[in-house]
């Protein structure tokens, strides 16, 4: 019994890091990827972030997610450290 909880209790800590978010630049990620990494943003408010981009062009810092709809002032801050707006590479090159 005493070795199955050690494996048990390795097993948890090597799981951890897989669920650690990474962070995301909402310029380049797909919906998946967006959904994926960050807080409290599912599928269906990814897909949004994607078309207003779309739409509207590059995010030029991580309070303009909150333009988005269905994206507000507390999803942006619970995932401040996680948002990245870099450029994406121009096409071409």
């Amino acid at each position: 019994m005493h070795t199955f909880i050690k494996s048990l209790v390795l097993s948890l800590a090597l799981c951890f890091p897989a669920f650690a978010a990474e962070p995301v630049n909402v310029n380049t990620a797909d919906a998946a990827t967006i959904a994926s990494s960050l807080k409290g943003v599912g599928q269906s408010k990814a897909e949004a972030i994607v078309a207003y981009r779309e739409k509207n062009g590059a995010f030029k810092n991580a309070d303009e997610l909150a333009k988005v709809q269905g994206i507000g002032d507390k999803t942006v801050a619970a995932n401040r450290e996680l948002i990245l707006v870099e450029s994406a590479p121009a096409k071409g090159r």
